[in-house]
């Protein structure tokens, strides 16, 4: 059977959601694509065993476009504050404000007496940079509100916050430099430069890393967990008139027939399509051959040749742990959210470069010789890296069952490695080792006498995601940033055009749309592309 004349939008994650829901808004026809079981991406919440888990995002960052979003469509979803915790050995500090700073910043004093006054130059770099942002992602930021044209928000609102985003632009786009290397102008400790930033992408522009303390006051949690995000916004397109066809796969795209087929064989004709996936899957599924527009098949070549090359940004590796103690004792150490570094020796104390010396010479990788090269550096990687933490059940009670505490710990984690432990054919094993080494560390430091309560414990890793998403190299936040060049946009002046596609009557939206990416930027998307086709002819 033959659907035509719908919008189609192919992805359920948050940009999927977020564009369908407007359309529906709008009174389009709607049919979205899912290929996994439910909706939501990396954001999305399960149960097991009584303990419910966040699978991908641990918080909401509302950044002024997600709380406004939320209202434009008359959604409700009960959101409250969720407190970050930094902690890096025996130091832990909680952050409730900006005024916060001052504790990051005594923190980092004690634990590097030498480098007091650098510290004090990087700390006064991250109020500058914050304040930058500060005028882009205010919560009444009118980027992200519904456009009002009455006289007196031109005047009061509008008009002055224009103005400052035209004076704070450019200095924004002025510090597009890695951070490292940005911050090897203050610093040439190592160490210091590694427990500042190593939670980050490899790459990560300035602007983006220092400016990410701003995002730490305005963590938010969803009642009931992350994933009521996106029920919420799948609730909504259903009871407008939207249909949505979960365990759909979209395989194959004519896009001058303005056609698509899914992985059984059925075809559904569009009328405009948001493309909300992975972007080297929309250009790949197209069979250039049969593309009778000369013009036409020569870009989608020359595409596909451009993004061929290219790689997703790192992933990550996740322990979910089911805990017989009550969630106070994890609340007298530290917060619902906690970012912890065991050792301040920094990630660099782990030699990263010999990543691709052990994948070169491990041919055998199988031989336990092999093996044992790998775990050795995988000890000093757990070891001296940044977990993020996470325990929904200290934000909402009914998340674990009574006198227990569900925990999640993850940590970026390289998707090659992965690949190539697996391909060896020790992949379980792999992550028994990586949870053992995950669980010692954390008994060792903050958490003494974890591992005999625990009654629960699996994993995931960059190829679950990758599964799970279809993410090339099972990226979490689209391009990486170490990529010779990136095949979107990372101006915000430059946004506005960052949905169109070279595809007639295609648009696109999500995390590989724009860099730096994450759920304010796929949510962003979500809504311009949306906003953007209906304005279409």
């Amino acid at each position: 059977m033959q659907q035509k004349n719908p919008v189609i939008v192919v992805g359920g994650g948050m940009a999927g959601l977020t564009a369908a829901a407007f359309l529906v808004q709008a009174g389009k026809p709607v049919i979205l694509f899912e290929k996994q079981e439910k909706t939501g991406g990396l954001v999305n919440s399960f149960d097991r065993e009584g303990y419910v888990f966040d699978g991908g995002l641990r918080a909401v960052e509302s950044s002024g476009m997600i709380l406004s979003t939320l209202k434009e469509l008359g959604i409700e979803v009960p959101l409250f504050k969720s407190h970050v915790s930094l902690g890096i050995a025996k130091h832990i500090i909680t952050l409730k404000d900006t005024a916060d700073i001052a504790a990051y910043e005594t923190m980092l004093k004690d634990l590097y007496p030498a480098e007091a006054e650098n510290i004090r130059a990087i700390v006064q770099e991250i109020r500058k940079v914050m304040d930058y942002m500060m005028v882009l992602f205010a919560s009444d930021a009118p980027a992200f509100s519904e456009t009002r044209k009455d006289g007196e928000y031109l005047r009061k609102i509008l008009l002055p916050w224009l103005w400052k985003l035209i004076k704070t632009v450019p200095k924004i786009n002025r510090l597009q430099l890695p951070v490292e290397e940005h911050l090897k102008k203050f610093t040439d400790n190592q160490s210091l430069i590694d427990i500042i930033i190593q939670h980050f992408f490899k790459g990560t522009p300035t602007s983006f890393a220092l400016s990410y303390f701003l995002f730490y006051f305005d963590y938010h949690y969803p009642l009931g967990g992350t994933g009521m995000l996106s029920q919420a916004l799948e609730r909504y397109i259903r009871e407008n008139g939207g249909e949505i066809r979960l365990q759909t796969e979209i395989d194959t795209l004519d896009p001058e027939q303005r056609q698509v087929r899914d992985t059984l064989g059925e075809s559904y004709t569009y009328s405009q399509m948001i493309w909300a996936a992975d972007l080297k899957r929309l250009y790949s599924m197209i069979d250039i051959t049969a593309i009778k527009n000369k013009r036409l098949q020569k870009r989608i070549s020359e595409k596909q040749a451009s993004l061929s090359g290219l790689r997703g940004a790192e992933s990550i590796f996740s322990m979910y742990l089911g805990i017989n103690k009550e969630k106070e004792y994890f609340s007298s150490r530290c917060s619902e959210h906690f970012f912890y570094t065991p050792y301040s020796s920094g990630i660099s104390k782990a030699e990263l470069g010999r990543i691709g010396k052990i994948l070169e010479e491990a041919k055998d990788a199988n031989a336990e010789s092999g093996k044992a090269v790998i775990k050795d550096y995988l000890r000093d990687y757990f070891r001296y890296n940044t977990f993020e933490i996470s325990f929904p059940v200290l934000r909402d009670a009914r998340l674990a069952p009574k006198g227990k505490t569900g925990m999640i710990v993850s940590t970026l984690f390289d998707y090659d490695l992965t690949n190539f432990i697996a391909n060896a054919g020790w992949y379980e094993e792999f992550k028994i080792f990586a949870e053992d080494c995950m669980i010692e560390i954390l008994e060792n430091s903050i958490f003494p006498g974890l591992s005999k309560d625990i009654e629960l414990r699996f994993s995931a890793t960059p190829l679950s995601i990758q599964r799970h998403t279809g993410n090339t190299d099972g990226a979490i936040v689209g391009w990486s940033f170490t990529n010779p060049y990136l095949p979107v946009p990372t101006s915000m002046m430059k946004m506005p055009s960052a949905v169109n596609t070279i595809l007639p009557k295609v648009f696109r939206a999500g995390q590989w749309t724009y860099s730096p990416a994450g759920l304010p930027i796929s949510i962003m998307t979500g809504r311009m592309a949306a906003k953007k086709l209906l304005k279409s002819k």
